[in-house]
């Protein structure tokens, strides 16, 4: 499940692409940037080239922790495409910057469990080595010790455009994505609790209990989140208890489990 968030988009179009009034148009064209990012090694051939099928092997280390960040780079303000070039590095280290992330949420104050990159253009392998190379090693406390060489690099040879010569997508599944997630089940549970908005669901025939039923399931989510990304190779056993404490209502949210 890619993660995009109208927030996040906003936020780059404004501060990134210096867009003082962001249309849905500009927004929409940053995802149009990632999918076609993702998906372009299944339309066109590459050097090293994958599919979603592989993509999900690689970055699902769980069942349920299928939520995944991107981004895209490189974002260049318009007035600045024609006389800007960037080079591997920079726009792999760029993926990596939490400004480039399309949700909202620090990546910085998360782990990644894995992660991967695929590049368009007409690129040397050995640069896209050197480059993911320098970001394990810059940044390997955002990655988790346990799953070993947990970024996949795919590679695709066409150009994404005649103005653009060489362009970057990440996709990431790291434990920050659980702010999100932690944003929507506090607000979700106080409309929930004051059964707001609720009506036009059980009139359609939906029941009462499949929400709270969903509603448990997303505080199921968030704990492996936090589980998961605080598991290390001495501490793989062990029980710790959560609380979400929501600055928009006296919610409290406590889930306890264990390890064997």
């Amino acid at each position: 499940t890619f993660c995009l968030d109208n927030e996040a988009l906003f936020n780059i179009c404004t501060k990134t692409l210096h867009i003082k009034r962001p249309r849905y148009k500009d927004l929409n064209k940053l995802i149009s940037n990632v999918i076609c990012g993702v998906t372009a090694c299944m339309r066109f051939p590459g050097q090293l080239n994958t599919d979603l099928r592989k993509l999900a092997v690689n970055m699902v280390p769980f069942p349920r922790l299928h939520f995944l960040l991107t981004a895209f780079a490189p974002l260049t303000p318009p007035t600045a495409v024609l006389y800007k070039r960037f080079s591997i590095s920079d726009i792999t280290f760029a993926l990596f910057d939490s400004d480039s992330i399309m949700a909202a949420c620090d990546v910085m104050g998360g782990r990644y469990f894995t992660a991967a990159v695929i590049y368009r253009g007409q690129i040397a392998m050995k640069e896209v080595d050197d480059a993911i190379y320098r970001i394990q090693n810059k940044q390997s406390p955002s990655f988790v010790e346990w799953i070993p060489d947990n970024i996949k690099i795919a590679v695709c040879n066409v150009n994404p455009s005649e103005d653009t010569e060489v362009t970057g997508t990440f996709v990431g599944n790291s434990t920050s994505i659980n702010e999100v997630i932690r944003r929507v089940a506090v607000q979700f549970s106080a409309m929930f609790r004051r059964k707001a908005f609720l009506h036009w669901y059980t009139g359609e025939g939906l029941e009462e209990m499949e929400l709270s039923e969903a509603e448990s399931n997303l505080i199921d989510i968030i704990s492996e989140y936090q589980q998961y990304g605080s598991l290390d190779d001495t501490a793989v056993s062990r029980s710790e208890s959560f609380e979400i404490d929501s600055e928009y209502d006296d919610l409290t949210i406590i889930q306890a489990s264990e390890y064997t």
